[in-house]
């Protein structure tokens, strides 16, 4: 009776020991790793499990690293340069997950084909979720750092030229040139302007004809253009209360790039310019340039008489007074950590 017994228990510890000892599918794939790029797979493990990997690249040739890692970062196998690996094993002491990195260093892809077992420890283990999910993970931090803020703005209308240029004729008895050169020099913070050129008597008649239009159109141009007179309303929104008129003389202008240029137009030469006009009078806003010296330049073809030109330039200018304060900024990060469900 007791050689029955015995002999049943040694059949069933056999029994028990074969399932246990049986392989169990975990993964079998084939892929491809691009080039110069990387593949990765994650699956859980049940302590005492014996892990079975073999890999194999479909046309023969290498790949730069195989790794299996215990999660969260103990490495457990690593092949560099493989084209086969038949068989390994590998012992897990506690349940957890594990990385399976498959690395690719060439400027072409790789067929790889691979299967992960498992042999489970006891038949308790055998009924055993492999999968792992993921959750995302968010962290928070706060961080007080100095941010710079406009404090105040100022605007303001600058009047930068206001004179009447005498330009000779071409034949002066004097000797004068028939060409005059007004500077013009932008003040700091400028972000447009306005000019008026006009010629003798007309051209100053212009002028006045223009700022009795303002005047007269007082509350309008308050509203639309609060403190600002004729030119100014000119420079900032490109309000023009002038118009052409009809006269004698005539004056031909240009703004002028730069003082060589300068010297090229005073002596005959080729010179360079981004504005320039045949006119009795001329008026116009200007978005460009907004900084440093401007030339402006004034030539006479009248043969025998000098002409007096009114020239009117008003800049706008933006003064901006800046200070440091603290503030807290929030920065979220977001993380991926494997979880399980049993």
């Amino acid at each position: 009776m007791r050689k029955r017994i015995f002999s049943t228990v040694l059949f069933l510890s056999a029994c028990s020991l074969a399932l246990a000892q049986t392989a169990i599918d975990v993964a079998e794939s084939t892929l491809k790793i691009g080039a110069r790029s990387e593949e990765v797979f994650y699956y859980r493990f049940a302590e005492g499990d014996q892990i079975l990997f073999r890999f194999e690249e479909v046309n023969g040739k290498e790949l730069k690293e195989i790794e299996i890692i215990a999660m969260p970062g103990t490495s457990k196998f690593m092949d560099f340069k493989a084209k086969k690996i038949d068989e390994k094993t590998i012992s897990v002491i506690q349940s957890g997950v594990y990385k399976f990195r498959f690395s690719n260093g060439a400027i072409t892809g790789r067929i790889c084909k691979f299967y992960i077992k498992r042999i489970p420890a006891n038949e308790k283990n055998r009924i055993f979720n492999t999968n792992v999910y993921w959750e995302t993970k968010y962290d928070t931090t706060f961080t007080t750092v100095d941010e710079r803020y406009l404090v105040r703005s100022d605007t303001a209308a600058i009047t930068v030229v206001d004179q009447t240029a005498k330009v000779s004729s071409t034949n002066a008895l004097n000797g004068n040139s028939n060409k005059t050169v007004v500077d013009i020099i932008l003040p700091e913070g400028t972000i447009s302007w306005s000019y008026y050129i006009g010629v003798g008597r007309e051209g100053r008649a212009a002028y006045e004809t223009a700022k009795s239009k303002a005047l007269n159109g007082a509350a309008m141009m308050a509203a639309r253009f609060p403190g600002y007179g004729t030119m100014a309303a000119l420079a900032l929104y490109g309000a023009n209360y002038f118009s052409k008129v009809q006269g004698e003389d005539n004056v031909k202008y240009f703004f002028i790039t730069s003082r060589d240029n300068v010297i090229a137009f005073q002596g005959e030469k080729s010179f360079n310019y981004y504005k320039q006009g045949d006119v009795i009078n001329d008026a116009s806003q200007m978005k460009l340039p907004l900084r440093g010296k401007i030339y402006l330049g004034l030539e006479n073809d009248n043969i025998m008489e000098p002409i007096d030109v009114l020239v009117k330039v008003t800049a706008i200018t933006v003064k901006q007074q800046w200070g440091t304060r603290q503030v807290q900024k929030i920065q979220v990060t977001t993380s991926q950590h494997p979880y399980i469900k049993n």
